[in-house]
């Protein structure tokens, strides 16, 4: 994808401990993450994109997202609810603010806001580019941001189509 379009996943990791500078995991805090999110909703929203928000690593990263896109995209369920010391506070957050929030195991966004080296990759589709921004911390959080590009095919002779890069 060259762009994300309408639709598409928006995969976000987000450990509000690192938000506060402290390691991953060890300060969750409610009003970082509900902070980070009032952030990063409204945008996603008007561009018409879904949130996935990924949890910790003690509920596997599964993801928060809505039910019409687990059922769209069929997704595998989980079950589980986030909570700040399981799941964390980003995705305990987005669960309570979304309308039919669902765990799923798995997704493949188009592109996605890592805060704090959460570990997103596993949630992109390939091939993952990174995206640069003025913006290289929220809070004290390291922010990597990517996108996703289709996989080139051919050899050298291959021509591409330039607005797909």
């Amino acid at each position: 994808m060259a762009r994300p379009e309408p639709g598409d996943l928006f995969v976000v990791g987000c450990s509000s401990s690192e938000v506060l500078g402290e390691k991953i995991g060890s300060h969750s805090s409610m009003e970082a993450a509900a902070a980070v999110l009032d952030g990063i909703w409204p945008v996603l929203q008007e561009n018409g994109l879904f949130l996935a928000a990924q949890c910790c690593e003690h509920l596997n990263r599964a993801l928060v997202v809505e039910r019409e896109v687990q059922l769209r995209e069929r997704l595998e369920r989980v079950n589980a609810v986030p909570q700040p010391k399981a799941g964390g506070s980003f995705a305990t957050q987005t669960y309570a603010r979304m309308v039919h929030p669902v765990l799923v195991s798995s997704v493949q966004a188009v592109c996605g806001m890592d805060i704090g080296d959460t570990l997103i990759g596993m949630h992109l589709r390939r091939v993952a580019v990174p995206v640069r921004l003025s913006i290289r911390r929220i809070g004290q959080a390291n922010l990597v941001c990517a996108r996703t590009r289709l996989p080139f095919t051919g050899g050298s002779r291959a021509v591409y189509d330039e607005a797909l890069l």
